[in-house]
């Protein structure tokens, strides 16, 4: 069996020195693979880690996953990042919902992801369902709840009961994710626990919830980079009272306090344009934390800039640190981020004007 072993994978490696792309035991990239890399540095790694590994912000999935790159197909992965999921931190990424990434940069993002994949694509199971949704809520109260939440919407891992996810996974991408789990990750295998039945119990359950509520949609927004907007507000207000300089954070009660004193301050979303269009902090402006350098020269220098995201920290927390390095001295970051801002029933906004 060693033997048998030991000849596949001198196979394989012949081949892709053949083929040229392995040399001295380092993949080498296409032009399309390498531009995907630099998009998915600049943009993606902050929440799904430098190798697709995951959970490196806000519980975001591990994309380099042997079995979710085998089952999730291309058009799958090109809705996610053209459109996002609705209700979670997953941003938008297309042009034509406000982001900054047009079809071939999606594409390439792609290719990138691709090369992580170790397994060949799955066969799934894309029979019609048989199950029933009434016992499906039974065994998604008992065994899935306390990790996705009411309606798997609520929870603290992936949002299985996101109609944008649901509107774009098969029957048999959902089957072979509650059967097989994610090893090595929180999600375990149910296929020996629920059997075949229960299995399409479950599935049949989350179809319903995608009936139920839809596709989630934000509102349309200028193509980035949108204008930057008045900083600061309160430009004849004094100094905020308290702010503490990054890396350190500032509670959101705090900043909120400030504001209402009439303090001189910047607020700045530095998530992707197309979450602000879907709502930010009223008077926010729009500084993505992947490309701020258009914004620079038109920030002040002068006055405390806060910056936030809804992580609650990871891509704030990259936007504060650029600007630190480009010598701004009064930058802090919004320590709960927008979540908790909504959660007070503080101020916010949707489109594309602060």
């Amino acid at each position: 069996m060693r033997y048998r072993r030991l000849l596949e994978c001198v196979a394989v490696l012949s081949m892709c020195l053949a083929s040229g792309t392995l040399e001295c035991g380092r993949l080498q990239l296409t032009a399309e693979q390498t531009h995907g890399e630099e998009l998915y540095t600049r943009m993606c790694a902050v929440c799904h880690g430098r190798s697709g590994q995951g959970y490196a912000a806000d519980q975001a999935p591990a994309l380099a996953h042997r079995d979710f790159l085998a089952t999730a197909n291309d058009e799958f992965l090109r809705a996610a990042i053209a459109s996002g999921r609705g209700g979670t931190t997953m941003s938008a990424w297309s042009t034509a919902r406000g982001g900054p990434l047009n079809a071939t940069d999606v594409n390439a993002v792609i290719a990138y992801m691709r090369t992580w994949q170790e397994r060949p694509p799955a066969t799934l199971d894309e029979r019609p369902l048989m199950g029933d949704a009434g016992r499906g809520a039974a065994v998604y109260q008992r065994e899935c709840m306390r990790c996705h939440g009411s309606n798997g919407t609520a929870g603290p891992q992936m949002h299985i009961g996101s109609p944008d996810l649901l509107g774009t996974a098969t029957n048999g991408f959902l089957r072979a994710a509650i059967r097989g789990g994610r090893p090595g990750t929180a999600m375990p295998s149910f296929g020996s626990l629920l059997g075949e039945a229960g299995v399409d119990d479950l599935v049949t359950l989350l179809r319903t919830w995608q009936r139920a509520t839809g596709p989630q949609r934000t509102p349309p927004a200028r193509p980035p980079p949108l204008p930057l907007g008045p900083v600061p507000l309160n430009p004849h207000g004094p100094e905020p009272v308290g702010f503490r300089p990054q890396p350190a954070t500032t509670p959101a009660d705090l900043v909120k306090a400030q504001l209402d004193r009439g303090a001189r301050m910047g607020l700045l979303d530095a998530r992707a344009p197309s979450d602000y269009a879907n709502e930010h902090i009223a008077g926010a402006v729009s500084v993505p934390f992947y490309d701020p350098d258009p914004y620079f020269d038109k920030l002040p220098r002068d006055a405390w800039l806060v910056c936030y995201c809804a992580c609650p920290h990871a891509e704030s927390g990259q936007l504060a640190s650029k600007l630190a390095a480009k010598g701004f001295t009064k930058v802090t970051v919004l320590d709960e981020g927008l979540g908790v801002w909504r959660a007070r029933k503080y101020p916010t906004r949707t489109g594309a004007d602060p």
